[in-house]
């Protein structure tokens, strides 16, 4: 079964060439099940509140710092759900939408989605794939400018989904297998 995370983090909707793309890459790739997250829909930034409840074990939170968690943690639990995450990214001023650094922010969790060990860092989420529709009026992928691809690779990576493939609106997408 090909479950997919479809995320979008355009402001743009209707007009948005990322979310034109992501759609036709999950259809090209015609999952049996399809999650949807639209990150213009308000994802919450993180505080002093829900850094102190993530770095408190689990069995040891309070009701409160639960609370806190529970949207952070129904993403975390998408993440985890499905096998390929295909991630509209639109480039604004060179880099990633305030949206997903938000959302990275919430799912960047350590014991959830990282862990430390002696050697460093390891992220949890491995075996999955990533698909980008990187969309931009300017920026080309890869130019010295592109801060928002490397970024998003990086941050991918350190949650272990290194299985990363970037497709632009110029490129043909039928190609793509999940």
């Amino acid at each position: 079964m090909t479950h997919i995370l479809s995320i979008n983090s355009s402001a743009r909707h209707a007009a948005s060439s990322s979310r034109k793309l992501t759609a036709q890459i999950v259809q090209t790739l015609n999952p049996e099940k399809t999650t949807e997250r639209d990150l213009s829909n308000a994802i919450p930034h993180i505080d002093e509140a829900w850094v102190g409840a993530n770095f408190t074990p689990a069995d040891d939170r309070s009701d409160a710092q639960k609370n806190v968690l529970a949207f952070s943690d129904a993403l975390v639990d998408e993440l985890i759900a499905a096998e390929v995450i295909v991630i509209g990214l639109p480039v604004y001023n060179f880099g990633i939408p305030a949206a997903m650094k938000a959302w990275i922010d919430q799912v960047a969790r350590v014991g959830r989605t990282f862990k430390y060990t002696e050697t460093g860092p390891v992220g949890q989420l491995t075996g999955k794939k990533a698909i980008v529709a990187f969309a931009s009026g300017g920026t080309k992928l890869g130019a010295d400018v592109d801060f928002a691809s490397t970024y998003l690779r990086h941050v991918l990576g350190f949650i272990g989904i290194t299985d990363v493939t970037f497709v632009t609106s110029e490129e043909q997408i039928t190609a793509l297998e999940a």
